[in-house]
């Protein structure tokens, strides 16, 4: 039996001569994995390989058997067609910094609905994004995505914007007038700016809030250590080094 879901592809690995083994986040069995016959080779429909870069959206026919680990795809096309985020070296930097978090969190093929339109919905204001979004979407993007795998960075209280020395604990998730007595937080400058990016409800606000290079890198080093905290065997992450090179736009 067939099931019609879409899904983002979150990694892909060549298999055999012609075929991809694709990860891919779906919406409406969560994490999967598919092998796809012939994927590499020249046939009817062509080579049809270029479907499943990582960050792609699609359209899938999918057979799903739930006590199996592998699935085939029957069918599949594009369900959003980028204008950017495949060919704009740092938009695509930042789709790949997405897919890879989604790849380390995601471990339990369990369908999180929510979630997956999150995500869906990013990568598709990442593609129109002025360059003032795009700078900061990383940084939305690691504020957002947290609650979903059940933590997350309290908003401040009010009245907090006013004390002389803030400081946000990374460990306990939480914003305190006092230093911490341990190393995770960010303080003064960076934890005001995170407090101005949790405010943030969408993407298109993000070009209201101005940040150095260095202040994005120092955040972004930041919330990914949050996660490391927090998330068991959270290993380090392969777009960031490029993903901290390209943060200087806006």
């Amino acid at each position: 039996m067939t099931h019609k879901t879409r899904g983002i592809v979150l990694r892909n690995v060549k298999y055999g001569d012609s075929s991809l083994v694709v990860t891919v986040f779906t919406e409406l069995f969560g994490i999967q994995t598919y092998l796809v016959n012939g994927a590499r080779t020249a046939g009817k429909k062509g080579n049809t390989a270029a479907l499943y870069q990582p960050a792609s959206i699609l359209h899938l026919e999918a057979y799903h058997h739930p006590i199996k680990n592998m699935q085939r795809i029957r069918e599949s096309s594009r369900a959003i067609l980028y204008e950017h985020v495949q060919s704009n070296v740092i938009k695509n930097s930042i789709a790949l910094f997405v897919v890879e978090m989604l790849h380390k969190l995601l471990r339990q093929p369990e369908k999180q609905e929510d979630l997956y339109y999150f995500c869906e919905d990013l990568l598709v204001n990442l593609d129109r994004a002025v360059p003032s979004v795009v700078a900061n979407l990383p940084l939305f993007f690691c504020l957002q995505l947290s609650p979903f795998f059940g933590f997350r960075l309290q908003d401040a209280t009010p009245g907090r914007m006013g004390t002389e020395e803030v400081y946000l604990d990374l460990e306990e998730g939480c914003f305190s007038d006092t230093q911490p007595g341990h190393q995770n937080y960010l303080s003064n400058a960076l934890a005001r700016q995170s407090m101005d990016l949790l405010k943030v409800q969408h993407p298109d606000e993000l070009a209201q809030i101005q940040l150095t290079q260095q202040q994005r890198r120092n955040l972004l080093k930041a919330y990914v250590s949050f996660y490391a905290i927090h998330i068991p065997d959270f290993t380090a992450l392969k777009s960031i080094s490029i993903l901290e090179t390209v943060l200087n736009v806006g």
